[in-house]
Formats: C-alpha cells, structure tokens, sequence
C-alpha cells in the first residue's frame, strides 16, 4: 500500500450521464481505511475547464482541464453521447487525443458503458478482452476489430484496462476495484453504505430476461437464503429445486432468468466470496478455509480462487490480511444474502 492517497481522475466529456458521472465519486469516495481515512481522492476534470453539457437539462461545471490526467493513478472515463467522430467513425477528436496525452504510461484506465468507445480510439483497448453496453457491443467491435469485446459480461478485467456494461454495470466494475486494491471487507462496507450487492461476478449476464421476476412466477429468494447458510455443505439441484416446490428444470430456468447466472456458477461465487473474507479475517488453515467455504480440498479452492481473482489464496491473503484488523461495522458482518444478484 502506498502511503499517498490513490488519485481517481474522471474525464467528464460533453454529453455525458450524470448518473454514470457520479459512481466513482460515490464508489471509490466511500472506502476508508480502518481508521476511517479515505482510500481514494477523486477528482474531476474536462477537455477545458469550465461548463460541461451532459444529456439532461442542466450543465455541469468542471474546475480543472486535461493536465489533471498527467497525475492520476486511475483514468475513469464515462459515457458521452456528443462524441460524434469516436461513435461514427472510431477517431478522437482533436481536443480528446491532446487530452489523453496527459496520461502517464501505467496509469490504470477504465471506462463505464460506451466510455470504452473513447478508449478504444485510442488504442488503449487493442487485443483485450472489453465490454460496453449490449446495445451497441455489434456496432462496437465493427467499429473496433482488434478488439476482443464480450457483449455478454457486466465487466472485463485484464490489469490496467478494465470496462464496464452499460449504466448501472459501473458501479459493480468500481466496486471490483476496491476489492481488488483492499479487499472484499472494505468493498463490502462500501456496497452496504451505497444500499447495492456487495458483489456481482463480472462474468455474469448484462441482459436478464427477468429483472424483476413477473408476479406469476416463484421467486428463487428462498434457495439462494437456503445455499448461503449451507455453503459448507454439499448442494443437489434438486436440493434447490425442493425449497421452491418445482422441477429441477423449471428452478434452472428460472433461477437463470432471475440471476442471469446458472445455479452452479451462483454458488461458486459465493463460496469464492466466503473464502475471500475466512483468507482476510481469519488465520485459519487452507483446508479449513476449503471446508468453511463448501470447496471440500485445499486443491478445489485453489482451483476457484485462482480463477476468481488471478491469484493464489496464499497471495490473497499475504495481500489483504492487513484488512482483518478493521473494526467491526455496526450492521454486523457483511450480508450474505445481499450478495445474491
């Protein structure tokens, strides 16, 4: 950990969303330290300084220009939709390249919905993995073919370049990012302060055909309230199924329509999320974490994590232990049925 304060600078560029606007003020200004202080200092800046025009009926005004990107350690650029040269014809205007000129190599770039468009015209996104809204993924990797963009996915993570979905999707991209900077307690008590899921896989739907499952329909509420203080034990589908009185096959199918996520793949990230908190809270041994966490072997929890977060538990944990020491929140701990999408 670096003692200076991470520096988030988001490029407010004309036409752009309010609400996608402000979820790096809101995500990344709420994660403090055990001690309270702020993890991250945010900061905002345009391709001048001055009024910005956003897609609603009011402006914005921004107080710095682009040389603020020359000193940020994050670069989060949300969508605008006056961009027409980047969304027609995949080039930067002239004030956006001059702009992302400022940006020191290294610096960790990330986009919100069609934000990625800007990234992409810059070359920034060449032979990643990248993702935008679903609506415009086709018209996207037209645009870009030397991109490997996923319509499918909330977010992509390859290092210094992450993307998000459309709209709400930035808000779990960002809360992956304090997750990866400081560990799931303290992106935990950001999501719990903000009133969202604590976490959704990156790698779940953008588009679910259900939402808000219809009035007709069981919910499958109550599986996954059931799953989650049974983590440790061993899950049938046909356990899940019983809890809501329905086939094996109707539960799947509305279990996917709900979650966006099959119930297997559901499970695993929750037994990836407990071990996350057991590897930060706890001292416990690895086949002990395994078995708290419904892995059954050290070598099966290896596997998942590994998978889940591109590192080993053991490098999980030398990573964020430090977190364990943070004082308990007055909510209690972290809400485990919260984290059901």
């Amino acid at each position: 950990m670096e003692s200076r304060t991470h520096r988030v600078v988001v490029l407010a560029l004309a036409g752009l969303l309010p609400f996608e606007l402000g979820i790096p003020h809101r995500i990344f200004g709420r994660a403090k330290d055990p001690a309270g202080r702020p993890l991250y200092e945010i900061l905002t800046c345009g391709l001048s300084a001055g009024q910005v025009p956003t897609d609603a009926d009011f402006a914005i005004h921004v107080g710095h220009g682009p040389e603020l990107l020359a000193t940020a350690d994050t670069v989060v650029v949300p969508a605008s939709y006056e961009l027409g040269p980047v969304y027609e014809h995949g080039r930067l205007t002239d004030a956006l390249a001059a702009a992302l000129s400022h940006v020191r190599p290294g610096t960790r770039l990330v986009s919100i919905c069609t934000g990625g468009y800007v990234l992409a015209a810059a070359g920034y996104l060449d032979g990643r993995r990248a993702t935008t809204h679903w609506a415009s993924a086709a018209h996207f990797q037209q645009l870009f073919p030397r991109v490997l963009v996923d319509p499918d996915v909330l977010y992509t993570d390859d290092g210094d370049v992450l993307t998000s979905a459309g709209v709400a999707a930035g808000i779990d991209l960002c809360l992956h990012i304090v997750r990866r900077d400081h560990g799931a307690a303290v992106a935990n008590e950001v999501a719990r302060r903000t009133v969202v899921p604590p976490h959704r896989d990156g790698g779940q739907a953008q588009f679910i055909e259900r939402p808000v499952p219809e009035p007709q329909l069981a919910s499958t509420t109550a599986a996954r309230a059931w799953v989650l203080d049974r983590l440790h034990e061993p899950i049938r589908l046909s356990d899940l199924a019983r809890q809501e009185a329905v086939s094996v096959r109707t539960f799947t199918r509305r279990f996917r329509e709900e979650a966006g996520v099959s119930p297997g793949e559901w499970i695993v990230a929750q037994r990836v999320e407990r071990a996350r908190r057991l590897l930060e809270r706890t001292e416990l041994p690895m086949e002990q974490v395994a078995r708290e966490a419904g892995f059954g072997a050290a070598q099966s929890l290896r596997k998942h994590v590994r998978a889940a977060l591109g590192v080993s538990p053991t490098a999980y944990r030398r990573t964020f232990r430090a977190v364990a020491d943070s004082p308990p929140s007055p909510d209690g701990p972290s809400g485990e049925v919260a984290s059901a999408p």
